[in-house]
């Protein structure tokens, strides 16, 4: 039986944060949040865990909470994640993705913490030359948030040689959907994931979606990607906090997906059934980067940890995804 150490969570008023708060709560283990609630929200955080608003670059408050809540791991997904902005704004990445976690990594090694868990990107392989794709793959990031990933599970590696602290660095596909119980889901305005554009225009919120490029090397020309329920994403994280308490002197770097793709208009269609609408689809030309196909192997994880995802159907995942974006609108009046 794993001792349920007590985690901070970065970035825990965010999308999958928040769904990493929940996950930890359900399980029993104490649990905080530091957030600067830049694009986070309060309404996700749930009642009873201690909130921060703050930043994880401001290390005296690091070092309060880490005394205040005596914690002893954290799991970091604080930081930007738009990828064509990271392109138009590299220093805002490099600072908000790299500057920042280095920060929080020195004041976690500064109080004693042994355990560290970080929220990577598949954006770290850039075009894969094979799919599905393995975690010795080589890592070429094409833009700046997948560089400034990158660069963050370097800095981890080499602080772990250095210092009492072991590290799982997640490597996510493509993460969608919401809480089950509709606790929380994603809520950032303006957001560029299919599934959550897809549920926006089917409900109204949205005259379009975009569908960039039709000529892939793909089934029907739109691209593959392996989408992966926010949920089963989160239950990985708690799985590999206790994998990383078992073993200190391991550390772990995993892909996290499904292993099997679908493509644009898979989603789309899906979002049609779940709805009984038809969602105007707008066929644009390629976006630069775009691979064909993008798909997890996650034979490493399933090989590692007890990990038996819940929600692997990408109706159920639009099912939850539509849920949410629904009682958002309530919450929000709209």
């Amino acid at each position: 039986m794993t001792t349920k150490l007590p985690v901070l969570v970065t970035g825990g008023a965010g999308y999958i944060g928040s769904h990493a708060v929940l996950a930890l709560k359900d399980a029993g283990w104490p649990v905080a949040v530091i957030d600067n609630l830049t694009t986070g929200f309060r309404f996700a955080i749930p009642e009873g865990v201690p909130l921060y608003e703050g930043d994880i670059e401001d290390g005296a408050l690091l070092a309060r909470i880490f005394a205040e809540q005596g914690i002893r791991a954290v799991m970091h997904f604080a930081g930007s994640v738009v990828v064509p902005e990271s392109v138009e704004n590299p220093l805002k990445y490099y600072h908000n993705n790299t500057v920042k976690s280095r920060a929080l990594i020195e004041a976690a090694v500064t109080a004693g913490v042994p355990h560290f868990i970080f929220s990577s990107t598949a954006a770290t392989y850039g075009i894969p030359e094979v799919s599905p794709v393995t975690e010795d793959s080589p890592k070429l990031p094409i833009n700046p948030y997948g560089m400034s990933k990158l660069m963050t599970e370097i800095m981890l590696g080499d602080v772990a040689k250095a210092h009492p602290l072991n590290f799982c660095a997640l490597r996510y596909f493509n993460v969608a959907g919401a809480d089950p119980q509709a606790r929380t889901g994603q809520s950032t305005a303006g957001a560029t994931h299919l599934i959550k554009v897809a549920v926006e225009a089917a409900l109204g919120k949205r005259g379009h979606v975009g569908v960039f490029g039709t000529d892939f090397d793909t089934p029907d020309g739109t691209g593959v990607r392996d989408y992966i329920h926010v949920s089963d994403l989160a239950a990985a994280h708690v799985l590999a906090l206790e994998a990383l308490i078992a073993e200190p002197a391991r550390s772990l770097t995993m892909n996290c997906g499904y292993g099997q793709g679908f493509s644009v208009l898979d989603v789309l269609d899906a979002v049609d059934r779940a709805t009984n609408r038809t969602i105007e689809r707008r066929l644009e030309g390629r976006r630069a980067g775009d691979p064909d196909a993008l798909i997890s192997d996650n034979s490493r994880i399933k090989a590692t940890l007890p990990w038996e995802p819940k929600y692997a159907d990408l109706p159920t995942i639009v099912e939850h995804a539509l849920a949410w974006e629904r009682k958002l609108g309530d919450i929000r009046g709209a």
